[in-house]
């Protein structure tokens, strides 16, 4: 597990999950990115964890061993002590089957805003890599939505696909990047889209300075 707290928020202050203040970008507001301590956000994975977890009737010990993760680390995570990253997180969906979402997001209100600077990201411990779940699966759909943001550097290779039948697909908003599978990547410019399988392995790696995206994985 990464040492370095992987939720982060554009103003340094504690991202919600839910972002339930939808106010106005505050004039003139250009810090950095920042690391936080967003406890909301810990609270709903250590829940979720648990639910997810004993609906599917696996013990700590199983669990930990199909995500491949220590049982103390998965302890940590259920007891709201731990720090997760994307490729924990992902792992930990695989292995219990559930769409990714499920275990960061809360249910959402009927009208939900979420402002540039409130977006929770989870940072990636193998690239300059940080994604924000915008939209989850809710019930009766079947996707995801999130926002990518991404710095020129080492790929974001997924190598644990997702569950079979997933499609990837990435509108570029700025910047360029490469993405797809590994054997077929693409590059992408501003207003580019594209799609791919996502349950094999694939990439996203930044070309250029500011890339930012949106990412709709799609599940069958």
């Amino acid at each position: 597990m990464n040492n370095a707290e992987p939720f982060v928020k554009s103003n340094g202050k504690t991202a919600t999950a839910n972002a339930r203040r939808a106010r106005p970008r505050a004039p003139g507001d250009t810090e950095e990115p920042t690391i936080s301590e967003p406890a909301d956000i810990i609270t709903t994975i250590a829940a979720s964890l648990r639910r997810e977890r004993e609906r599917a009737g696996l013990s700590l010990a199983e669990l930990a061993r199909r995500a491949r993760l220590a049982k103390s680390t998965l302890s940590q995570l259920e007891s709201g002590a731990g720090n997760p990253s994307v490729e924990t997180l992902w792992a930990l969906s695989l292995a219990l089957e559930v769409p990714f979402s499920r275990l960061v997001e809360p249910p959402l209100p009927d009208v939900h805003v979420i402002r540039a600077e409130e977006a929770a990201y989870t940072r990636s411990e193998e690239a300059p890599y940080r994604v924000a779940l915008l939209s989850p699966c809710p019930p009766g759909a079947r996707r995801d939505v999130y926002r990518v943001l991404a710095e020129p550097g080492a790929a974001r290779v997924t190598t644990t696909p997702h569950q079979a039948g997933v499609r990837e697909h990435v509108v570029l908003c700025t910047g360029r990047a490469l993405v797809g599978p590994l054997d077929a990547a693409v590059e992408l410019g501003p207003g580019d889209y594209a799609a791919y399988p996502g349950d094999i392995p694939h990439l996203f790696r930044a070309l250029e300075a500011g890339t930012a995206a949106v990412m709709v994985i799609e599940h069958r």
